[in-house]
């Protein structure tokens, strides 16, 4: 593995400006570790001639001092992303040859900071899996597998995890509307955040669960996830629910300490039976926050037990309704049929995958007459009874919260047949998403057979600078994981 690959984006970053490195060198050694990768499958386009292109535009603004916050620095994005003159699949069959005419905010505001694209990433089919499997372009391998051992790296954001887990890229886009970002980063031992609902644009995003969704950065260190955070967020007039409240200096909080800060430990997400190492490293986590200075408060989030249930109604009806438009007549896949109905049905028979037409079926059940009072309303109604819990317990002093990311390392492919055992795969992370909260996934130790396992902070809405610190104490704490390579001999 090339050392150039090896730097942190935050490393990167200062090297170029110093000009220590170029874009150009910095470029071409993650394109080449991406072409020696192939066996992870973690890209669906790559865009060599673009990235060499960006990475020249950004050494000529270097050389003259100049240029922005992530000048040279060599990022990978979620295929869910639009990028214009990109194509972008969404992972699916349907979307196979779309090419956007625009730029998702998001995009657009890591390019005017200086990014330099090296292509799209891997994903579940529209965002709906927990394991990657369900791409229309092939599942990703996790790099803490092996030729032999092939593991799946979380999802949907399991081509971001995993090219950053490879060295892939210096960073990674992911979005998170269950848990796509902080599952894949606690599968594959990086770092993800999923900030608060609103604080980063969605405009340009091919939607999944608009109430739900929200980008976030994947990256190998807390640091490097926080830079990249910063140049994320904005306010956008595109996305009526954008916020518009001042975007901290996440780098600059990640100095804080912890004395005084009070962490709760909500007894509902121990779950029975407790897999041994996930209670060991829960524990671990809490010894390591006590010793840097915090205070561990014990609480309750009662109607978390319901959580997963209200969400599995709530994102499949949105799904419903969003994937309406692939029709076949605006964009996308067309497969002809007698008539405008045959049109629709053979498009979409042929252009969806089996996961997302089961969550269209659902959400569609859920929303049709008769059955919209009985699940969708009651279902809302749960989700302001999860939001109120976390309320009162931030309003009782309760800084960030301190819970598993997954209910266990990384499983085999192919491992988890059954849809719902599946979905039990977001258990931890889904309440999050249901209230609108920011959440941190960050590395915390290993599994029994050497597999990463990561813990997830819960912070106060619009408060991801308050989580920084606290994830850097643990990050600190438990020390770094790499895989061993095994692709490309």
């Amino acid at each position: 593995m090339s050392a150039l690959t090896d730097l942190t984006l935050a490393d990167a970053r200062d090297k170029l400006k110093t000009k220590e490195i170029r874009a150009v060198e910095l470029t071409d050694a993650y394109l080449d570790a991406i072409e020696a990768a192939s066996a992870l499958n973690a890209y669906i386009t790559v865009t060599p001639e673009k990235a060499r292109e960006m990475a020249a535009a950004s050494d000529a603004k270097l050389s003259t001092g100049t240029g922005g916050a992530l000048e040279g620095v060599p990022l990978g994005i979620k295929d869910l992303f639009c990028t214009d003159g990109v194509r972008t699949t969404a992972g699916s069959r349907i979307l196979g040859n779309f090419v956007p005419p625009y730029e998702s905010t998001v995009t657009a505001n890591l390019w005017k900071a200086g990014a330099v694209l090296l292509g799209k990433l891997n994903l579940d089919e529209f965002a709906m899996g927990s394991s990657n499997e369900t791409s229309a372009y092939g599942s990703v391998l996790n790099p803490w597998g092996g030729p032999d051992a092939k593991l799946v790296p979380g999802g949907s954001s399991g081509g971001s995890a995993a090219a950053v887990a490879a060295h892939l890229c210096a960073a990674a886009t992911g979005t998170d509307t269950g848990g796509s970002i902080r599952q894949p980063a606690a599968l594959t031992g990086t770092v993800g955040i999923k900030p608060t609902y609103g604080r980063c644009s969605r405009w340009g995003i091919v939607a999944f669960a608009s109430s739900l969704d929200q980008a976030g950065p994947i990256a190998r260190t807390v640091k490097d996830a926080a830079i990249l955070l910063r140049e994320m967020a904005s306010v956008d007039p595109k996305d009526s629910t954008s916020i518009d409240l001042p975007v901290a200096d996440y780098e600059a909080a990640l100095e804080g300490g912890l004395k005084g800060k009070r962490i709760g430990i909500p007894k509902e997400y121990r779950v029975d039976p407790m897999p041994a190492a996930l209670e060991e490293s829960w524990q671990k986590g809490i010894e390591w926050l006590k010793a840097a200075g915090a205070e561990i408060v014990p609480v309750s989030l009662p109607h978390t037990k319901y959580a997963l249930a209200a969400y599995y109604i709530v994102a499949p009806a949105e799904a419903s309704s969003n994937l309406a438009r692939y029709d076949g007549v605006r964009y996308g896949l067309r497969v002809p049929g007698d008539d405008i109905i045959g049109l629709y049905e053979n498009t979409r028979a042929a252009g969806f995958g089996d996961e997302v037409k089961r969550r269209i079926l659902i959400g569609t059940y859920v929303l049709s007459a008769g059955y919209y009072d009985a699940y969708y309303l009651k279902a809302q109604k749960v989700r302001t009874l999860i939001k109120r819990d976390f309320e009162t317990v931030f309003n009782d002093g309760i800084d960030a919260l301190l819970t598993p990311a997954t209910p266990g390392p990384a499983f085999e492919l192919g491992g988890k047949p059954d849809p719902v055992e599946m979905y039990l795969n977001d258990v931890f992370t889904v309440p999050v998403n249901m209230a609108g909260l920011p959440g941190i996934s960050v590395p915390a130790g290993l599994s029994e057979g050497g597999l990463p396992l990561g813990l997830q902070l819960i912070g106060r809405p619009f408060e991801e600078e308050a989580l920084m610190p606290i994830a850097r104490a643990i990050e600190d704490a438990a020390g770094h994981f790499v895989a061993d390579k095994w692709w490309g001999k």
